[in-house]
């Protein structure tokens, strides 16, 4: 979470509307998680790119969904660790 907010800070100073994942002080529910899949998914449909926050290189399994629901869509994609 905290690259997450670094960059999130980093693209809003650069004058870059973020539609961040929302953040939660403890794990969802699996109606709370569907849910936010869901939004996760609509929020980049709005978007006109996705930058995937990934230290490490490392990717998940939402994550992967949501780029591949962003590649399907026409969006670009980039990553903050080379892939």
């Amino acid at each position: 979470m905290t690259e997450m907010r670094t960059v999130n800070r980093d693209l809003t100073f650069a004058g870059v509307i973020v539609l961040a994942p929302s953040e939660a002080d403890e794990s969802p529910t699996s109606e709370q998680k569907a849910l936010l899949d869901a939004l996760h998914l609509h929020k980049i449909d709005l978007a006109d790119r996705v930058v995937v926050v990934n230290p490490g290189g490392y990717v998940g399994e939402s994550t992967r969904r949501e780029i591949a629901h962003a590649r399907a869509a026409g969006k670009p994609v980039t990553f903050t660790f080379a892939q």
